[in-house]
């Protein structure tokens, strides 16, 4: 009896898969990647299911596996499933954020002749052409042929002439996908006394450099043919005469692209815990020490430590029972910046078995990476949420440090989901615990701890090199009053004396503002005119570095124009103030001082993070200048000062957890100072010093803000109290897109009234907050309810449409 297959198919028709049959030459398992034909086209697809019947009457058959094994297991397949499900996406989209590096290839289709000996010009004019270019070149691709004579004529004349059994269709991958690096080594291929003589034999007949060879060789053995010939040096012409001679041979060696080659440690002890880190340790290693003898309901921890409690020295503990027990771990990090600095520590409790998987890396690093994992070789996977989707088998422990970072949530792209989310889920199918750390929770996070979903544990010590100390003392400068002093400056007199002292002592300072670039916008004195980006609605930021008006969206770059578009003057104004305006304002104020900026457009290779860093540890600059990249975990001994330069950028912008993200990053810079042998200072500036949530901030306290915020969500029904799904329709033609919109917001009307679901409100359809995006326009409809996924899938949304469940903020 035939097999079948139920395949999902990398194709945007659908969230279902696809029945095909698999021929008896071809085995395929569950998790398998294969290539199935999928309309005209042959594309990729992994196998879910199989069985003896179809689920659908109409089956194709399976064309070939792209895979000799299956790369995904069953538990992977169950949580792809969840993720397609929960976050509205298709079930290859989830797959595929599984798969090994260089997997992901595409097929092309091409035309061959079946019969060369047909008379061209017995055949209608209109397909003449086609068919004898089809012969002319062996083998061609519907692309291709429409270059030659148009898509629609191709696409007409390949009908008629498969139709009439004329050509015939084939597909091939393109490619070679990646593999494992080789890379030549050069060996001796005789023994030692045949050696020695060819020596002495070649010494004397003029081949001193194929003697030198052979010496090198007799030394050191089998070394790499780069290596020998950089330390001789030779030719390749030296090496190829002896192997002519067979004295030597070539051998291909595989040799592991390791992304954490430059990084030395050295073997660590545990130091001693505090009273908090204490109680929390204990907690958590009941937990696992139980897990290892019942696999029942994910133990979810809530490590609630203030800013250097000493949260990782937990999570390390936790790693290494976990490992003892025959059990691996994933620690997930929200930046790439943050790698280096925690792999340093965990390298120095599990050397030569942690791994890192994130999007700084090389194709070749990732590759050899992954299969590292896959092959059982690391006990701890770090990175970024893509690490969550590591092949690590038998996962003990799931750890989201800073758990409160929107980093966690994938905006760009299908599937839209929360890595918090898929690590409950993934620790629910794996029977794992998990731990959330943060020093300022996520909000629902906090709200499920006092529900008693999470436990919580709180460390409310702080470690430094003087012992326990004190959180750094916060100055909030209220900048209305600066200005009535005359202040007419970035800076308050506050925030200057304090830069000033730090560099006189020889200590380092950090200075935050989340904006980028030297303006937010530059506008015309005479007539108003603001310079906006031609492809989004959005006005272009001043870099003075650059001296270019730049767009954050799509990154279209301009020369600082001379004279006004509209009206001709050449009067302008800069708004606003990014981080290279402050650089270029501390550079000014104290000439000698040694200023770094970090954001996103001076991080532009991939050891940027890691040099800046390096730069600023090693106190080779005084100030650090940076957007939110400097608030996420980093620990500098010698950072005493941390000014916020504004405080309020953040409040105004549109959407439900403004107010918690501003505190959460105050309180993250905050930590940042007195970290070392001094105590630190924080001064935060700002034009509304009577917002709860700077208010807040400035006493660390984060159960006063709490308790502000859950009312407040409360009276209002957001979230924890209800859920939103955001439905984005997106179109080149601005008539299209808002026609759109609206007929689906009638739908949504209408399905409202006729479901009897009166929970789910509706809010729009709207214009996007940036309605315009490299040339094509945005329009929104929110939806908020108890369970509003439910309801969409009641929905046929068009393509065009994609759909954003737990979005991060609702604007």
């Amino acid at each position: 009896m035939t097999n079948y297959a139920e395949v999902a198919v990398n194709s945007p028709a659908g969230r279902a898969t696809f029945s095909y049959s698999v021929p008896p030459s071809l085995g395929v398992e569950v998790g398998q990647v294969v290539w199935v034909p999928f309309g005209s086209r042959v594309v990729q697809g992994i196998v879910v299911e199989t069985g003896k019947q179809p689920i659908s009457e109409a089956t194709r058959e399976i064309a070939d596996a792209v895979t000799s094994f299956p790369p995904l297991s069953s538990l992977q397949i169950d949580l792809a499933k969840w993720i397609s499900q929960h976050y509205f996406s298709s079930l290859y989209a989830a797959l595929s954020l599984m798969l090994p590096p260089g997997l992901e290839r595409k097929a092309t289709v091409y035309f061959h002749v079946t019969d060369s000996g047909v008379d061209a010009g017995l055949l209608p004019q209109e397909y003449k052409k086609a068919f004898c270019l089809i012969k002319e070149e062996g083998k061609i691709s519907l692309e291709n042929l429409g270059k030659k004579i148009g898509q629609s004529a191709a696409r007409r004349a390949a009908s008629w002439l498969l139709q009439q059994h004329l050509i015939e269709k084939g597909w091939e991958a393109k490619g070679t996908g990646m593999g494992p690096k080789k890379v030549p080594y050069i060996k001796l291929a005789v023994g030692r006394e045949k050696v020695c003589e060819e020596v002495e034999r070649l010494q004397k007949a003029r081949g001193r450099k194929q003697a030198e060879v052979l010496k090198f060789l007799l030394e050191h053995g089998l070394v790499s043919a780069t290596y020998l010939k950089k330390e001789l040096p030779c030719s390749d012409s030296v090496i190829k005469a002896l192997e002519r001679k067979g004295l030597v041979a070539r051998e291909e060696v595989l040799v592991r692209r390791d992304p954490l080659a430059d990084i030395e440690t050295v073997p660590a002890l545990p130091p001693r815990l505090t009273r908090s880190q204490q109680i929390a340790w204990e907690s958590i290693s009941r937990v696992i020490e139980q897990k290892e003898k019942s696999m029942t309901v994910p133990e979810v921890f809530l490590l609630f430590g203030i800013t250097g409690s000493g949260k990782t020295e937990i999570y390390l503990r936790a790693l290494a029972e976990t490992v003892a027990a025959g059990k691996k771990g994933i620690c997930l990090i929200p930046e790439i910046s943050l790698t280096r600095q925690t792999v340093e520590r965990f390298l120095s409790r599990f050397p030569g078995r942690v791994a890192v998987l994130h999007s700084g890396l090389t194709a070749g690093e990732r590759f050899d990476e992954w299969w590292r994992i896959q092959k059982g070789e690391c006990d701890v996977v770090i990175g970024p949420r893509s690490a969550l989707f590591a092949p690590q088998e038998n996962v003990g422990l799931i750890i989201l440090d800073e758990e409160h970072e929107w980093t966690y949530k994938q905006e760009d792209k299908a599937p839209r989901y929360h890595a918090r989310e898929v690590a409950l889920k993934l620790a629910e199918l794996g029977g794992a615990c998990v731990i959330l750390g943060s020093a300022t929770p996520d909000v629902e996070s906090f709200y499920r701890a006092r529900t008693g979903k999470y436990r919580l544990l709180e460390m409310e010590e702080r470690i430094t090199p003087r012992g326990i100390s004190s959180l750094p003392r916060v100055e909030v400068v209220d900048f209305r009053e600066e200005l009535k002093a005359g202040v007419r400056g970035i800076f308050s007199r506050s925030l200057i004396e304090a830069i000033g002292s730090v560099l006189e002592k020889g200590e380092q300072g950090i200075l935050f503002l989340n904006r980028r670039g030297s303006a937010t916008f530059i506008q015309c004195r005479q007539c108003s005119f603001v310079f906006r980006c031609p492809h989004c609605s959005v006005a272009l930021t001043y870099h003075s570095v650059e001296r270019k008006l730049i767009c954050h969206r799509c990154r279209y770059a301009v020369p600082v124009p001379h004279f006004c578009p509209r009206c001709m003057s050449r009067q302008f104004r800069f708004f606003g103030v990014g981080t290279q305006k402050v650089v270029d304002e501390v550079e000014k104020l104290f000439p000698g001082a040694r200023v770094l900026r970090w954001d996103r457009d001076v991080v532009t290779r991939r050891d940027t993070h890691d040099k800046l860093l390096e730069r600023f540890r090693r106190h080779q600059a005084d100030i650090l200048v940076g957007t939110q990249m400097i608030a996420k975990g980093l620990e500098f001994p010698r950072v005493t000062l941390a000014g916020v330069v504004s405080a309020d950028t953040g409040l105004n912008f549109p959407g439900f957890r403004a107010g918690e993200r501003v505190f959460q990053l105050l309180c993250q810079v905050a930590g940042r100072a007195g970290r070392g042998m001094e105590e630190g200072r924080v001064i935060i500036q700002t034009y509304t010093p009577e917002n709860y949530a700077i208010r807040a901030a400035a006493e660390y306290d984060y159960a006063g803000f709490y308790e502000q915020e859950i009312k407040y969500r409360r009276q209002c029904d957001y979230p924890p109290f209800s859920r939103f799904v955001r439905l984005i329709y997106a179109h080149a033609s601005s008539e299209k897109c808002s026609m759109e919109a609206e007929r689906i917001g009638q739908l949504i009307v209408e399905e409202i009234a006729r479901s009897g679901m009166g929970d789910i409100k509706m809010i729009g359809p709207v214009p996007a907050f940036v309605s315009r995006v490299r040339d094509k326009f945005f329009w929104q409809i929110i939806l908020r309810g108890q369970n509003p996924v439910t309801f969409i899938s009641r929905l046929e949304l068009h393509q065009g449409w994609f759909v954003d469940v737990d979005p991060k903020g609702v604007t």
